[in-house]
């Protein structure tokens, strides 16, 4: 068959229409399967404050510790918006001039380190804490190992001081929470209750204590998300910029 150019140039006309009408379409895939807020942007490394991190998860190191694979999607979504600084213990020395903690499943505080706590936060200090009663976090370490995350979060009382109370999950496996807008995705999460500001599944808590405030989370098994974009790491870095703000 012989075409015209007259044909040509339809043809080409056509093809033009059917390739936008395929990009549109695409577009609206994308939006339609897009769960929640927008990841929130990266911080020039200039702009990003200090975040304080004291975990027993295998967030900076992996679980056997080794040098190789370390990290984890969680801390690289962490590090886009802060400089991230480990530490053991949540004393006095520690927190020193900061202002922001991520206390993510921590273990067992003594004493003097838990007044200090109290201290910093009621100081101005900004916290969130992923405070776990039933940990899903798998390990390759034996039970019993001090290296091993605890089973639950070894509540020595702070929490009660700020007016909450931390239960066992009444149902176990995985949970999905929506949380303005995001779909986190949980594990056996806890419930909170008390004076605070409380979710209606119980799950979150926001507190107001003395001049400083504190996020607590009945759950870190969100952690474990390999994405650093997905809604669940999104939640964490959404709630750490809430709390940022006067």
């Amino acid at each position: 068959m012989i075409r015209r150019p007259g044909m040509r140039a339809g043809l080409r006309l056509w093809a033009m229409l059917a390739l936008a009408a395929l990009l549109i379409g695409g577009g609206a895939v994308a939006i339609g399967n897009r769960h929640g807020p927008a990841p929130l942007p990266a911080r020039a490394k200039a702009d990003r404050p200090t975040l304080l991190l004291l975990t027993s998860l295998p967030l900076v190191f992996a679980d056997n510790f080794g040098l190789n694979g370390g990290g984890s999607p969680a801390l690289t979504a962490l590090e886009r918006r802060y400089r991230v600084q480990p530490i053991s213990l949540a004393d006095a020395a520690s927190l020193k001039g900061q202002r922001l903690l991520l206390m993510a499943h921590p273990l067992a505080q003594p004493a003097g380190a838990l007044v200090d706590l109290d201290r910093w936060v009621r100081a101005g200090g900004r916290l969130v804490l992923l405070a776990d009663p039933k940990l899903d976090w798998p390990s390759e370490r034996a039970l019993g190992d001090r290296l091993r995350p605890p089973p639950s979060f070894a509540d020595t009382g702070l929490v009660g001081h700020w007016g909450l109370t931390l239960y066992a999950p009444e149902e176990q496996g995985p949970a999905e929470r929506k949380i303005d807008g995001r779909t986190v995705k949980f594990s056996s999460p806890g419930i909170l209750t008390g004076s605070c500001a409380v979710r209606r599944d119980g799950v979150m808590a926001r507190c107001s204590i003395g001049r400083g405030k504190a996020t607590v989370v009945a759950d870190a098994d969100f952690l474990q998300s390999e994405d650093p974009d997905s809604d669940s790491l999104q939640f964490l870095l959404a709630e750490l910029a809430t709390i940022e703000r006067p």
